[in-house]
């Protein structure tokens, strides 16, 4: 996992420039699923380890919990990414980041929203202020 902040900084700037390549042919408009497949293949071709659907476990009481929590893609075991087709980020997406987040004690995360006009828009970087 990285820790350092440039690292970390220019990991995103190369998970936000796949998912740019994919808007760019794409544009908005489209289900989730298929921006998900796309940026996928770009991601993998720009040589980042991806988790996609990654299942992300709750522990209680010492206890793992079994909730069906599960992310969209988790890049080189740092970086969670979220991806939607929606008319804005609203506070609920937010809230499921940032719950990946401290449940993964990832440092940073992406919500990317597909359905923007322009991606660059629609990117909105999550920090995980809770680190373990």
């Amino acid at each position: 996992m990285l820790t350092n902040p440039a690292g970390v900084n220019d990991l995103t700037r190369t998970i936000i420039g796949c998912g740019v390549k994919v808007h760019r042919v794409l544009g908005p408009g489209l289900l989730e699923s298929a921006y998900a497949a796309c940026f996928e293949l770009e991601m993998r071709e720009s040589g980042l380890a991806i988790e996609v659907n990654k299942p992300v476990p709750l522990t209680y009481r010492g206890l793992r919990i079994d909730v069906s929590y599960r992310l969209d893609f988790l890049v080189n075991e740092t970086v969670v990414v979220e991806l939607k087709a929606v008319d804005a980020i609203g506070p609920i997406h937010l809230a499921q980041v940032l719950t990946y987040l401290r449940l993964l004690d990832a440092p940073v995360g992406l919500i990317m929203n597909f359905n923007a006009k322009v991606l660059k828009d629609g990117v909105r970087r999550v920090i995980n202020s809770n680190p373990k």
